[in-house]
């Protein structure tokens, strides 16, 4: 990092040009914060890879200097790494109870809760790390306990914001720290660091309450089950929920193992507030009226193993979908997700179920944890910085968000946008991009942790488009002749029974080209299979247009 010890440097290893796992950092001399350490699910290019984490070789590299992980949230994009950011880096995690209470299932289920130090932080708390003096101040978002941070460091005050909207009537009364907000930009703040989720949305974020009262509505209005398929994380969504169940005498179930796992921590913190009796399991549900039963499930995103996903197919051992049932989405599709979600909203109408679908702003049944336009340029005015930072969004979100920066005041030369791994370093309150250290993606595959790279994913990307031909052919040890076959086997690529001619034709080849390679007296191994997979690769592309991945197998005797 700086050679000369009198330099903040702030970068990030994830987050910036994406929407997933966040994880920036802040170094002056020895001493490292990090903020957040989220995971990010994969696309359908990532062929079964279960996450996607930070690359965190610097951190590795430095873990002596690292001081504190600092978490803004709960949100999987904010602590969805840390399990296997602790097996390789073992540093006290600093969080609010709710968020910390997530953070322990997430480590219970990695056993790692033992060795981990856990400290719990509110609004008021004040700490220190080396260089660094931290506080803290409230933000609104879609989860309990969310937290902006303010860095003091001998360069200046930098702030992060975390996730945020301004709503001036939230569902759980964890109310923006405005007035604090505009001490801290009052008092100097050297950068801003701030989310650009919806930075191109124009105005300011709907009001959690807004919800609630459509919610209410569609239960009074329904006339046999009710199925609520939102975030598990959505506290605030789940109350309105509870709220509306008490207001039509309903029972509730839960579905999906992280809705049960994180409205059980939320009651046990006092954060959900749900009447006792309410809760049934999902086997009680068919022993009610339907009109008396509503059924919170996970799925919201269209996963095809997540409890909707199984009961708009039909397979949910416990609980079924029959006409006249009504389905709510009370949360939007992540970008990417459309399709996923579309495919089981037409499952659902093949049910007879009634469907409430689309954008928050069409039903009333979302809104946005995350602030528009009118937000983010609230924050920009309060905190007031000299230099400013757009982070957690999309090149487009981060560009809109530097447009609405300039217009509220901050210079134009003064605004960095950065993709991960570049390094704003900040000198005598001069701020300078000029490196940037190796980052990058860490692909979670079962167990394995950063073992599979692009050429297992370019392998499993063939193997799915084009299949696979193995090749097994018997040669005398001497000689190097063919003693027997060769025998072809595929998957994937063409069904033998109709493809007699074409293997046939791939044998002979296979035999001529073992030959000619005999009679020219070569006999390495990996000459004979490389000469085998160009010839066949070769002639399988010209009868078929395919490319299926070809495995000589030679048995020497």
């Amino acid at each position: 990092m700086p050679v000369n010890k009198n330099i903040l440097s702030i970068f990030a290893l994830g987050g910036i040009n994406e929407i997933g796992k966040n994880m920036y950092v802040l170094q002056y001399a020895d001493d490292i914060v990090i903020v957040d350490c989220g995971g990010m699910f994969p696309d359908e290019s990532l062929l079964g890879i279960d996450l996607i984490i930070p690359d965190i070789t610097y951190l590795e590299e430095n873990q002596e200097k690292i001081r504190a992980l600092i978490i803004t949230h709960g949100h999987e994009d904010h602590i969805g790494g840390i399990p296997y950011f602790l097996k390789k880096v073992n540093v006290p995690i600093y969080a609010t109870r709710f968020t910390l209470g997530l953070i322990q299932l997430k480590l219970e289920e990695h056993k790692l809760n033992r060795g981990t130090k856990l400290v719990t932080i509110d609004s008021e708390s004040k700490l220190e790390f080396g260089a660094f003096g931290v506080s803290f101040f409230r933000v609104s978002h879609s989860i309990p306990d969310c937290l902006g941070i303010v860095f003091h460091t001998p360069e200046g005050n930098v702030v992060h914001t975390g996730d945020f909207k301004f709503d001036l009537t939230p569902e759980n009364n964890q109310y923006s720290d405005i007035h604090k907000m505009a001490e801290i930009g009052t008092n100097g703040v050297i950068a801003l660091i701030s989310e650009s989720t919806n930075a191109e949305r124009k105005g300011s974020t709907p009001s959690e309450q807004m919800v609630g009262v459509h919610l209410e509505e569609a239960f009074i209005h329904a006339q046999g089950k009710i199925f609520v398929s939102t975030f598990a994380s959505n506290v605030n969504r789940i109350q309105q929920i509870v709220a509306a169940c008490i207001q039509t005498d309903r029972k509730l179930a839960l579905l999906g193992r992280s809705m049960v796992n994180v409205v059980s921590v939320a009651i046990e913190l006092g954060i959900l507030d749900v009447p006792e009796g309410m809760l049934i399991e999902a086997g009680e549900v068919e022993h009610f009226a339907p009109e008396k039963v509503a059924i919170l499930c996970t799925g919201s995103q269209g996963e095809p193993m997540a409890a909707l996903g199984r009961l708009a197919n039909g397979n949910y051992r416990d609980v079924a979908i029959y006409p006249g049932d009504t389905v709510i989405l009370a949360a939007s599709p992540i970008p990417g997700n459309e399709h996923d979600v579309s495919r089981i909203i037409d499952n659902l109408f093949q049910l007879g179920a009634r469907v409430i679908y689309g954008s928050g702003s069409s039903t009333g049944m979302h809104v946005s944890g995350h602030g528009y336009q009118e937000d983010l340029k609230l924050m920009l005015t309060l905190i007031k910085p000299t230099y400013f930072i757009p982070i957690h969004g999309e090149f487009r979100m981060l560009h809109h968000h530097r447009l609405l920066a300039e217009s509220v005041g901050v210079e134009k030369g003064n605004i960095f946008i950065i993709k991960n791994g570049d390094v704003v370093d900040i000198e005598n309150g001069i701020a300078r991009q000029t490196r940037a250290i190796p980052s990058g993606d860490t692909y979670v595959d079962g167990m394995g942790i950063g073992d599979i790279g692009e050429i297992v994913l370019r392998d499993r990307k063939q193997l799915s488009e084009d299949g696979m031909m193995v090749i097994v052919i018997t040669l005398s040890k001497g000689e190097r002749n063919i003693i027997q076959g060769p025998d072809t086997i595929t998957r994937g690529f063409v069904y033998v029974k109709d493809s007699e001619d074409l293997l046939k034709e791939v044998n002979n080849i296979v035999r001529k080209t073992v030959n000619n390679l005999q009679a020219e007296n070569i006999r390495q191994w990996n000459i004979i299979k490389q000469n085998i997979k160009k010839a066949v690769g070769r002639y399988l592309f010209e009868q078929t247009k395919r490319k299926p991945m070809i495995l000589p197998v030679i048995i020497e005797i």
